[in-house]
């Protein structure tokens, strides 16, 4: 017991000891009942020592209910550290504990000696008996104190009864010595039971503490990742009080960093963002927030006096950033871009600040490389661009704005073509060629992408119905395009009007459009594949029920998302993924395409996964309808098209 005792932690101890003051009322209910009866008993003996032991027990147990009342209303924290507290209020309460149980068992034994009267020996034993019996239980947590109670409080009557050489009364005696033998295998029994309960929730909430670290830990860098962030920064904005207070958020985007992962691999990105993290870290983390928000995006929150001081931290960071960092004998170089927006004046909500902080940084992109930007309320031009953008889709159908540029599909080998994907563009009679990431969440926000997403089936169909004849056609669908209800409609006047074979034609959808209402998806698909057009799960691994989705919807193909293409030349995480999504697929009946294929090494340990199909820049890049075209009816037109779909 003494080697446990002296091994367990101060924490642990520190609960330990606070087990000794978890029910004041019981100790304040024991000591007032037996102060009591000692008093009586006293009285009506009339012997001068027993008095004075009984005033002596009345004194200590009010000691001891002050002691356990002022401890039971304590603040939380203590004013010596966890340690020291805990021997401290130990020694406090077993001196009191000692002190009245050695004057309880005393008091017994002078009864038994100096009265005759049955009742009050009666009374005198079983108090201090039952005092005895309920040590056992209530001290366990600290059996040095509970076996000394124990002993000090039942001896003195064992030995009050020996003296008296009475038959009955020695016998009694030794039932006293018993119980105390086993009132002491109890207390070591439980406190046995005590100890290691209290370890393993101390432990338990010390793996609780340590993932909740964890889960706000970006793990590649180390610093608060997009939660803690927001927590910490919403924490910082309720403190902000004072008209001469002003928090600033620096949103910091890396320049440059593809090119560091393309020139070099991912393993250099990530030792660049680790380097750039730490430095920031170093640098500000003592007085302010620092968090990788994702990708190559910081944040950087600190108090500041004025725009001056913000503007200053984003020259500091700057060039924080733009240190070299070394990487496997190598100098790696990047730049930053910067957002900054103030609190309270440019918005005293997160959510606010954190718009007006990448509006600012999407300013200061537009400006090159290098540069950092104050948010200004202009700066909200981005979303009347988004506005006249909307307007300036209405009609544009009509007025042939949008075309389609195709992305071959090939075999394992790369060099039959399977199918093709259908990509769709739009250049604008007023801004020009639009990115697809720009435009389409506005076709979709603004309802025309139903109409839109219809002439790309049509289009899709009519220029692939000159193809060969085994050679398909891939078309995405949107979320509000798949759950339209004229979809089934639109596929089959596009398959009539063009003559063009329904197993040609191959619809993909995302796992974001089955996450926002199964039910409608699954009864789309389902009808799609009525019409006996083929339905492909696209971007396959992105999101959070992938397998289940297996099981429910009707799908032939799986594509297997870039991201753990990107990575299978350098992890081994990802080949073992890719090749159990391939073999998962061929065993329920499914072909497999890989996207995003950029590498001979990626292409080569492809074909060993034995994956149905590839696509990517390194065999192709999408191309208008004629290239393709030239590329299936060969000759010196096919061999120029597949030399430039190549280049």
């Amino acid at each position: 017991m003494r080697h446990s005792d002296q091994a367990i932690a101060a924490s642990v101890r520190e609960t330990l000891v606070e087990s000794l003051y978890a029910s004041p009322q019981s100790l304040v209910i024991g000591a007032l009942t037996s102060s009591a009866i000692v008093a009586i008993v006293a009285l009506v003996s009339g012997t001068p020592s027993m008095r004075a032991c009984a005033v002596a027990i009345a004194v200590v147990a009010s000691i001891r209910v002050g002691d356990a009342v002022r401890l039971h209303r304590r603040t939380p924290t203590h004013a010596l550290p966890t340690g020291a507290w805990a021997r401290r209020q130990e020694f406090i309460y077993r001196a009191g504990a000692v002190c009245y149980s050695a004057l309880l068992g005393t008091f017994g034994m002078l009864t038994l000696i100096n009265s005759s009267d049955g009742v009050l020996q009666l009374l005198a034993v079983t108090t201090t008996i039952g005092y005895a019996a309920g040590i056992a239980g209530r001290n366990a947590g600290r059996p040095w104190i509970a076996l000394a109670q124990l002993c000090f409080a039942s001896l003195p009557l064992a030995a009050g009864l020996i003296v008296s050489l009475e038959p009955l009364k020695m016998a009694l005696a030794v039932v006293i010595l018993l119980f105390v033998v086993a009132m002491m295998d109890i207390t070591l029994q439980t406190y046995g039971v005590i100890l290691k309960a209290t370890v393993v929730s101390r432990e338990k909430a010390a793996l609780a503490e340590h993932h909740a670290a964890m889960a706000r830990r970006d793990d590649l860098t180390g610093v608060a990742n997009r939660t803690a962030f927001r927590e910490q920064f919403e924490a910082r904005l309720q403190a902000l009080t004072g008209a001469d207070r002003r928090l600033a958020i620096h949103w910091i985007d890396l320049d440059r960093f593809k090119e560091i992962n393309d020139s070099f691999g991912h393993l250099a990105g990530n030792a660049l963002l680790a380097g750039v993290a730490r430095r920031l870290d170093e640098a500000f983390a003592g007085h302010g927030i620092v968090a990788r928000l994702g990708g190559d995006e910081f944040a950087v929150v600190c108090e500041i006096a004025g725009s001056e001081d913000a503007l200053a931290t984003g020259r500091r960071i700057i060039d924080l950033v733009a240190l070299p960092v070394h990487h496997n004998g190598r100098m790696l170089h990047v730049g930053a871009s910067l957002g900054i927006a103030i609190a309270p004046a440019d918005g005293t909500d997160a959510d606010t600040l954190l718009k007006n902080a990448d509006l600012a940084l999407y300013r200061a992109k537009d400006s090159g490389r290098g540069q950092m930007c104050l948010y200004e309320p202009l700066m909200d031009e981005k979303i009347e661009r988004s506005r006249t953008l909307a307007a300036d889709m209405q009609g544009a159908l009509e007025r042939g704005e949008f075309h389609l540029m195709f992305q071959p599909i090939y075999d394992l080998a790369g060099e039959r073509i399977l199918s093709c994907e259908a990509l769709l563009r739009w250049t604008s009679r007023n801004h020009g060629a639009i990115s697809p990431a720009e435009f389409i969440p506005i076709a979709e926000d603004n309802g025309l992408i139903v109409a839109i997403g219809s002439w790309v089936i049509r289009e899709a169909c009519r220029v692939a119905s000159d193809w060969p004849a085994e050679v398909k056609i891939a078309v995405n669908l949107s979320p509000i395009q798949l759950r339209s209800a004229n979809l089934p409609t639109v596929i089959m006047g596009a398959l009539a009007s063009s003559g063009f074979a329904a197993d040609r034609l191959e619809l993909e959808v995302t796992e974001s459009v089955l996450l926002e209402d199964i039910e409608a998806s699954l009864a789309a698909l389902d009808a799609i594949n009525r019409l006996h057009v083929r339905t492909t799960l696209d971007d396959f691994g992105t999101g959070y029920s992938s397998l289940s989705y297996l099981t429910k919807f009707p799908f032939q193909t799986l594509k297997i998302d870039r991201s753990f293409i990107t990575d299978l030349e350098q992890s081994h995480a990802s080949v073992a993924i890719v090749q159990t999504v391939i073999d998962l697929a061929a065993k329920l009946g499914m072909r497999t395409v890989a996207e995003g294929v950029e590498t001979q090494a990626q292409l080569d340990q492809l074909r060993r996964t034995r994956c149905d199909a590839v696509q990517g820049y390194l065999l192709a890049r999408p191309m208008p309808a004629n290239m393709v075209g030239a590329m299936f009816a060969g000759g010196a037109a096919g061999s120029e098209a597949r030399a430039h779909g190549r280049a």
